[in-house]
């Protein structure tokens, strides 16, 4: 899921004051609710490939997330995360200029070497209406500057990144068929049956191309995961945040499970997962059906927060016994230039046993709500 929510929403949040990191927003007019100018996510509402790849601004919050382990030719292990934000703010615009602010666009990016323990990250914020950021209504094409992700003609995706430390050019097949979360993609997050998104992902994309890093130019190739998000929603009161982990296990399965944190640490009752098997068929997962336990934990200096990078997570139906660990401690992110949330999201190491049997694997781990208020809070 999902930084994406917290970073939408918190966004959102911030609307009620008309500002929002360096920007000026326009506030709601007058008498009219989110709840009438946007939809909502309905679960009579299917989701459909390829044409829901394409933007969706009838619905108020958007992402497009990214995120995939790759080797390099240097012999290293590195991660990576793109993800894009759409947020709208006004949907009755009454100023018919180009230059309207009807919608935001953020864009965080990262990568991490795994051998050198470093992470890079960088974050923008723009506005759509003069083409400094955007996303097409009628074809896979995302942007923010130069920043950008597309279909090709062959139907792969092309993700381009370049930054002063950093730079990413990869081209990902879509390799499973798409797993459509929760019923046919209607994902709920609290008890107000509105309070969901349509929500789709990719679960193993080869993955293959170039990174660029402290001046040097890297081939990879690897594995990615891929998540699209859209609606209009809020989270239930006293939800602290969130643990989301993307698992590729190297027995050909995929394993995604979010836990939605409530103040007392425990999980609430729309936490969720999905098992992907190697034939890509699924599994739902409720909140009953595994656990995930925080184990050793790592203060970040630069905020203060304490994520746990490392945790136990047990699916007992699957057989599943796992330990998660972050590949690198430090890949907390701040992202002051573009929504001025911290969170950690980062590359993890996994091992353990499915039935019995040694299972390995890699993926990616998020982890919302260790710094600051909670966001059930943030996001009303």
């Amino acid at each position: 899921m999902i930084t994406r929510l917290l970073v939408a929403l918190f966004l959102v949040g911030g609307m009620g004051t008309g500002t929002v990191g360096q920007g000026v927003l326009p506030r709601q007019p007058r008498g009219v609710h989110v709840e009438d100018a946007w939809r909502r996510a309905s679960p009579d509402r299917a989701v459909q490939l390829p044409a829901d790849h394409v933007a969706h601004p009838e619905y108020r919050i958007e992402w497009w997330y990214y995120t995939g382990n790759v080797a390099g030719d240097d012999g290293r292990a590195y991660g990576y995360q793109v993800t894009f934000f759409r947020v709208g703010v006004d949907q009755r615009p009454v100023n018919p200029s180009r230059f309207a602010v009807r919608d935001l666009y953020m864009a965080h990016v990262a990568v991490t070497d795994i051998g050198g323990n470093r992470h890079r990250f960088a974050d923008r914020l723009n506005r759509a209406g003069v083409h400094w950021a955007g996303a097409s209504t009628t074809r896979y094409h995302v942007w923010n500057e130069d920043w950008r992700v597309e279909l090709d003609a062959r139907g792969r995706h092309r993700l381009t990144v370049s930054t002063p430390s950093f730079a990413l050019d990869l081209t990902l097949d879509e390799g499973k068929r798409a797993v459509l979360q929760g019923e046919r993609g209607y994902s709920r997050k609290g008890v107000d049956p509105g309070n969901a998104s349509h929500y789709y992902s990719l679960t193993r994309m080869p993955t293959r191309g170039v990174i660029r890093i402290d001046g040097r130019r890297l081939q990879v190739r690897g594995q990615s995961w891929m998540d699209h998000e859209f609606g209009t929603s809020a989270l239930d009161p006293g939800t602290r945040g969130w643990d989301w982990f993307a698992l590729h296990l190297d027995d050909g399965r995929e394993l995604m499970l979010y836990r939605l944190r409530q103040e007392d640490g425990g999980a609430g009752p729309f936490s969720s997962g999905t098992v992907v098997h190697p034939n890509g068929s699924t599994e739902h997962l409720t909140v009953s059906d595994f656990t995930v336990t925080p184990g050793r934990i790592w203060a970040s200096p630069a905020s203060g927060a304490r994520y746990p990078v490392e945790w136990h997570v047990v699916v007992p139906r699957r057989g599943l016994d796992l330990a998660v660990s972050a590949a690198v401690d430090a890949q907390e992110l701040q992202t002051r230039r573009s929504t001025d949330v911290t969170y950690w999201e980062g590359s993890v190491r996994v091992s353990g046993t499915s039935s019995g049997q040694a299972v390995r694997g890699v993926g990616y781990l998020e982890m919302t709500g260790y710094s600051g208020a909670a966001m059930s809070d943030v996001m009303r």
